[in-house]
């Protein structure tokens, strides 16, 4: 079954944070944050905010929390430091942040990656959720794995997604 979800209406653009967490990776070599910011430009979004944070959950949450507070936004979407490894916090920093988790974002995430990479996609900690009525998007840093879960997952639903937070 190859279904895609009824179109919402065109012309809405979403005010959209880009935040990769890295210990390693600058604006220049952040080849996952400049696709994430090329895909939501492409679709008619705007970017209100673009950083790296380092792979610390107080950082990580430091980060939400002020850009929440002084960046009009509607989306928050991460990449990296989502695997198991000791440095990986980004997936801890934020479900303990989340007022409402979206456990299908991880779920189908999973099971779509499964068909790139097989049994490793047991490992991806991708999650979505609602904090303070902005939806935020967690991805790991690859790049096949951002432009999976951009085209397949967030870009089809987010201004759904959005209009729901602000009924």
């Amino acid at each position: 079954m190859n279904y895609k979800p009824h179109p919402d209406k065109e012309g809405v653009t979403l005010q959209c944070v880009v935040i990769t967490v890295s210990d390693t990776r600058t604006e220049e070599t952040d080849k996952s944050g400049q696709i994430i910011q090329q895909l939501l430009t492409d679709a008619g979004h705007e970017i209100a905010a673009y950083g790296i944070v380092e792979d610390e959950p107080k950082a990580i949450k430091d980060q939400i929390k002020q850009l929440s507070k002084d960046t009009p936004s509607d989306v928050f979407i991460f990449n990296g430091g989502t695997g198991i490894a000791p440095r990986d916090t980004t997936y801890d920093a934020i479900a303990s942040l989340l007022d409402k988790t979206l456990p299908g974002f991880g779920e189908i995430f999973r099971h779509l990656s499964f068909h790139d990479i097989g049994s490793r996609a047991i490992a991806l900690r991708a999650i979505a959720g609602v904090y303070q009525d902005k939806l935020i998007f967690s991805l790991p840093g690859s790049s096949n794995a951002v432009k999976l879960g951009m085209t397949e997952l967030i870009l089809p639903e987010v201004v759904h997604l959005v209009k729901q937070l602000q009924q």
